[in-house]
């Protein structure tokens, strides 16, 4: 693949390191640029054929999660070549990268008649992005590791949008000691996001709520420490495990420590099946499910990644829909008794009934 023959991004690290490159004016700088194109979209907001597009809002969508990007293929390890294939695939099939936060908040900005998808790494494996050099002794991204991937796929196909979740652990995230801060910040600065996996990767089951507390304050403190503005609150949760105590759920949530406040507006469970829209009845931001991008069958067991888009296309779950506007949320008639008011907050409501082809 033409990827392997290309540098995904040149530097000297201590340049951008120590000249200011990644400062907080340059972040600021991109969130306003990215703020104009968010302008730019709603001023092109056009009218659709609902019986063309289809559009159903109250549909599923699926938080695909992913840990490390490697050889060999494993049942918590995808090949670079397999994720490009399933970046291509859920292309050519119409879904479209959308942030885990963006999720969450019902701010659904998919062009219509695409269906959303978040991606989600778990771990912060040195391969979800490696420097390296190259044949100059430069230092360079490694076109094998996913934050290189998905920025290459984005090159090339501008309407997949570039968005990720990085859950993190203390480990020394993405490896590389001493390009931490470089990361962190450049995954936040291309408009990627990190997120809370707890500092050890601790099972929940027999915690207390200080522990707890610890786990999660300590991963916001580090983060903050190199990104002070930075707010981590999506927190993906280690083996899928919860207190045994569900009085210490909150904890989960929202607490603090040594000095640092945590505040989640997101809890992700390990995977398998496709989530409720954000606008359903019966959607729960801190139990999100997620699906294994992956298409080993001794893994999956028949609820991986390729295993969800044939139901999708069989009809056997129903697949989320965009009409392409955050402010209307649109539905067969059918469906709207499943639309939370609440939800769905000032937006309009618009039904339709599907006529029968």
């Amino acid at each position: 693949m033409k990827i392997h023959k290309k540098i995904i991004a040149v530097f000297i690290l201590a340049g951008l390191l120590f000249t200011g490159c990644t400062s907080k004016a340059s972040l600021n700088t991109d969130k306003e640029e990215k703020e104009v194109v968010k302008v730019e979209k709603k001023e092109e907001k056009k009218d659709i054929d609902l019986q063309k597009i289809q559009p159903n809002e109250a549909g599923q969508i699926m938080v695909l999660m992913y840990h490390s990007i490697g050889e060999p293929e494993a049942e918590f390890t995808r090949t670079p070549d397999n994720f490009r294939k399933d970046l291509q695939t859920l292309y050519e099939k119409g879904y479209r990268p959308i942030s885990l936060k963006d999720y969450v908040s019902g701010n659904i900005t998919t062009e219509a008649g695409f269906t959303p998808v978040v991606l989600t790494f778990d771990d912060g494996w040195q391969n979800n992005f490696n420097l390296m050099k190259n044949e100059n002794e430069e230092w360079v991204i490694d076109p094998d590791c996913a934050v290189a991937i998905l920025e290459e796929f984005h090159k090339e196909h501008p309407d997949f949008p570039l968005e990720a979740t990085f859950f993190i652990n203390d480990n020394i995230p993405f490896g590389q000691e001493e390009y931490l801060e470089y990361k962190l910040k450049y995954i936040v600065e291309k408009g990627m996001d990190i997120g809370n996996h707890t500092a050890t990767h601790v099972d929940y089951k027999n915690v207390d709520a200080e522990r707890i507390q610890k786990e999660l304050g300590s991963i916001v403190k580090l983060v903050n420490k190199y990104l002070p503005d930075y707010e981590v609150n999506t927190h993906a949760l280690p083996y899928g495990s919860r207190p045994k105590d569900k009085s210490l759920y909150k904890y989960l949530v929202s607490g603090s420590y040594d000095g640092i406040e945590y505040h989640n507006i997101a809890i992700l469970n390990v995977g398998w099946d496709p989530y409720k829209s954000p606008y359903h009845i019966k959607f729960d931001p801190f139990s999100i499910h997620r699906v294994r991008g992956s298409d080993l069958q001794k893994y999956v067991k028949g609820v991986g990644m390729y295993d969800w888009l044939n139901h999708f296309e069989k009809g056997n779950r129903v697949r989320y829909v965009s009409d392409g506007d955050p402010d209307i949320v649109t539905v067969p008639e059918n469906y709207k008794k499943v639309i939370d008011l609440q939800k769905t907050g000032k937006k309009k409501i618009r039904t339709y009934i599907l006529k029968k082809s």
